[in-house]
């Protein structure tokens, strides 16, 4: 994921300031010299790195931070404190109109930055909320670009208005306002045109819109793999058709994440959401103090907490839970709590949430995806009734259960023994299991993986 390494490089230099019972100024200094490095080489703005160490410097080196009893920990909270500052200190939402007017939000951006995708995420999030979306297709130049929001549209559940790519853009945005208005729908998403690059035809497509259609909110959609590009992506949109906020795509990527450092504090305009994924769920509110606690390896419970809400069936369960207690969990649970926790993103990604970035290597050795791709297949080799009843699984049936997963019957005989053990422990320690909502944590715990 984005940050790892800054990430990583800052807890390195907190770790050092920590190690001090006493801290002078030369220390600090020192400190924030590699603070300024390790941000710079994740790609922030050098201009916004200047601003970002004076202002820290400033608070780290007065006489309550040095004489205080844990200088090392006041230096970091400050870091802290200046780093949500600069993301934006609030978090921002896309305003919308009462539910008996349409809010009308248009899509822009270049090409390739996910921004047709993420029109259809938005469009997602806002049907769940109750309101009644229309996505407008308003690309007529990129080949499929129509065909690829009815699709995802069509996964998402809302319509889609198009008029095929002979139209104008701004005739087809007209046309699509209109549409909602007499079918009673209340949020119009505009996917528009991207190109290579930035050039005057497609800004004055975007401003030929907006003079045209009441737009409520323009949203530009940046690739966060692009770096620097995309916060000058940003400016000149902001300067040319003005925007109201920035969605980040591709923040889940091997990118070093200096724009969502730089974009607020260079537009002055908040980032709204990331894209951390393809799938079309896959799209977070951007909380700049939640960022903040990732980049500093604080973790993020509060957004995993929010996942698992998100993700998990309650219902289902609660359900697993008390077939825990009463020792009746069987291969079908064991599936569905693996399916359940790759809708969170998986074990590496609820372990970076949890503050455990740094430590990826170590953490990727010992929780082996591959190993819980092999166990996956050992089930689904299985046939129904002996998912259900493992006491079925004779020696014959492990061997063709082996053969059907592609692993040795020894895998198969580890993974069964490791089962049963779980069982057993599992209903000797109840208190893992929690009560209410707490379960949906606790199915996990004790599962081997």
């Amino acid at each position: 994921m984005a940050f790892d390494s800054l990430s990583e490089k800052l807890q390195n230099v907190f770790k050092n300031l920590r190690g001090k019972g006493r801290l002078t100024e030369a220390d600090v200094k020192t400190a924030l010299k590699e603070v300024k490095l390790a941000l710079l080489e994740a790609d922030v703005s050098f201009k916004v790195v200047k601003q970002f160490i004076k202002a820290v410097e400033a608070r780290a080196i007065g006489t309550d931070v040095l004489e205080s009893l844990t200088p090392g920990q006041t230096v970091i909270k400050i870091v802290n404190e200046e780093m949500i500052t600069l993301m934006g200190s609030e978090t921002t939402e896309i305003r919308l109109k009462p539910s008996n007017e349409i809010t009308v939000i248009m899509m822009t951006g270049l090409q390739g930055a996910g921004k047709t995708t993420t029109a259809a995420k938005l469009a997602g999030k806002y049907k769940i909320k109750g309101r009644k979306v229309l996505l407008a297709a308003c690309d007529v130049y990129r080949p499929a670009a129509i065909k690829q929001l009815q699709v995802n549209g069509e996964k998402q559940g809302v319509e889609v208005f198009t008029m095929g790519d002979k139209h104008k853009p701004v005739d087809i945005a007209k046309a699509a306002v209109e549409h909602a208005r007499s079918h009673s729908m209340n949020v119009v998403i505009l996917d528009t045109a991207g190109r290579l690059h930035i050039d005057e035809d497609m800004m004055n497509e975007l401003i030929e819109i907006r003079e045209h259609v009441e737009v409520d909110q323009s949203i530009l959609v940046v690739d966060s793999m692009t770096g620097q590009d995309a916060v000058n992506v940003a400016t000149s949109f902001t300067e040319k058709v003005g925007i109201d906020g920035v969605i980040l795509t591709k923040l889940d990527g091997d990118t070093r994440g200096g724009a969502a450092l730089s974009i607020r504090a260079v537009t002055g305009k908040p980032i709204l959401y990331v894209g951390m994924g393809e799938k079309l769920s896959d799209l977070e509110q951007f909380y700049p103090d939640r960022m903040a606690s990732r980049i500093l390896g604080m973790g993020d419970v509060l957004t995993m907490i929010e996942k698992a809400q998100e993700s998990l069936d309650e219902e289902k369960s609660r359900q697993m839970v008390q077939k825990m207690k009463k020792n009746q969990f069987d291969f079908e649970d064991y599936l569905e709590s693996m399916n359940q926790m790759k809708k969170m993103g998986g074990i590496s990604e609820l372990l970076r949430m949890m503050g455990m970035g740094a430590q990826m290597k170590q953490i990727e050795d010992a929780v082996d995806e591959k190993k819980m791709a092999r166990i996956e297949a050992m089930i689904l080799s299985m046939t129904v009734k002996e998912r259900q009843n493992p006491d079925l699984l004779n020696p014959s049936r492990k061997r063709r259960i082996a053969r059907g997963a592609g692993v040795d019957i020894s895998e198969v005989n580890r993974f069964i023994k490791q089962f049963e053990q779980s069982k057993k422990m599992m209903k000797q320690m109840p208190g893992l299991m929690g009560k209410g909502k707490a379960g949906k944590k606790g199915m996990f715990g004790r599962l081997p993986f």
